[in-house]
């Protein structure tokens, strides 16, 4: 009788995949990103398994600058790295100003020479990354062509070609300053009919949003494929089933990972939601603790929702969706693995 043939070796496992908890629940908390308004909240979240924080603009600007109870004191505290992230855009939306500094508004920084759009990107990085935190949800690569409020001048132009030259150039100094930058908002915020901060809204049909609002995706990501990108509640006709915004939406998230529009390239780094809290244009859809569920099922690697509330049932409720079946394991592994390979890239 022929000996039977050796079992296949199986593959090593790669630096990012050895750093992901073994323990399904420490592993389902790694995928959250929750506001903190303070040192003892922030604690509380790093102590539930939080794998991110984020710093929104109500928290105690002590979280930034009292030795011991800050961001640094934290990291110097807990064994494992996390990603500490923050809006900061320049213009109207740049958070505790105070202790980072005043910045133009994108708009206006488009016009300046490429020393100082680089070096802006570098100087903020640098104010942040000195605080602790290593993630910046910037540059807003929306296309200014629907005079939407909410755009407004925090985009660089309306031009895809113009938002590539300058959100690159941004992008470089946040990532010279060892800050992630995060491209916001896929699939396109640009043309949407209102402001998801305030109500559900509708993007034109997707041959239209493929045409056009993705097109700044696919050279920035072919150049900072370890960059993350921030996927946006916005809802595309044609863009998988009818209605579900693109956060809670599996299509959106292939389409961004096979890069299926107009110059797209495969992208296999973080996606992170929007925020799931604090914005109607979600919680008129679904209540947060659902949200986050859907959106980790659909493709997101990170759910954030700035209020932090209910984090320990909320990990309990995805830990037992992936139980039961209804997320696959598989799908938690993979989103776990890319958040520590970013962890990884960021040297932390």
């Amino acid at each position: 009788m022929p000996p039977s043939a050796p079992a296949p070796a199986e593959a090593p496992l790669s630096p990012a995949q050895q750093r992901v908890p073994q323990d399904l629940r420490a592993k389902v908390a790694s995928l959250m990103v929750v506001g903190v308004a303070n040192y003892e909240q922030a604690r509380f979240a790093l102590d539930q398994g939080a794998g991110g924080l984020i710093i929104p603009s109500w928290a105690d600007p002590a979280l930034l600058t009292q030795e011991g109870r800050d961001i640094n004191a934290l990291r110097a505290e807990y064994p494992r790295p996390f990603t500490v992230g923050i809006d900061f855009e320049g213009g109207r939306v740049q958070r505790h100003t105070q202790v980072l500094g005043e910045f133009m508004p994108p708009r206006a920084l488009a016009a300046a020479t490429p020393e100082v759009i680089q070096g802006t990107g570098f100087d903020i990085g640098r104010s942040l990354r000195a605080r602790g935190i290593n993630v910046d949800y910037a540059p807003l690569l929306d296309l200014d062509v629907a005079d939407l409020g909410i755009v407004g001048d925090r985009s660089f132009n309306a031009a895809p070609d113009e938002v590539v030259r300058v959100g690159g150039m941004f992008a470089q100094g946040l990532v010279d300053a060892q800050v992630t930058p995060t491209f916001k908002h896929f699939p396109g915020h640009g043309r949407a009919s209102g402001d998801t901060h305030l109500q559900l809204a509708v993007t034109p049909h997707l041959e239209e949003v493929r045409a056009l609002d993705m097109l700044p995706y696919g050279p920035l990501l072919q150049r900072f494929p370890r960059a993350s990108v921030m996927m946006g509640h916005m809802i595309v006709p044609g863009l998988g089933a009818e209605g579900v915004p693109s956060s809670l939406n599996p299509e959106a998230y292939r389409v961004l990972r096979q890069g299926d529009y107009p110059g797209g390239v495969p992208f296999d780094g973080v996606v992170i939601t929007d925020d799931l809290s604090g914005m109607r244009g979600i919680l008129d859809y679904a209540p947060t603790p659902e949200a986050v569920k859907r959106a980790i099922a659909a493709g997101a690697d990170q759910a954030l929702w700035s209020t932090g509330a209910d984090l320990p049932g909320i990990i309990d409720g995805v830990t037992a969706a992936v139980e039961t079946g209804e997320i696959p394991l598989a799908r938690v592994d993979e989103a776990a693995t890319r958040v520590q390979q970013l962890l990884i890239d960021d040297h932390l």
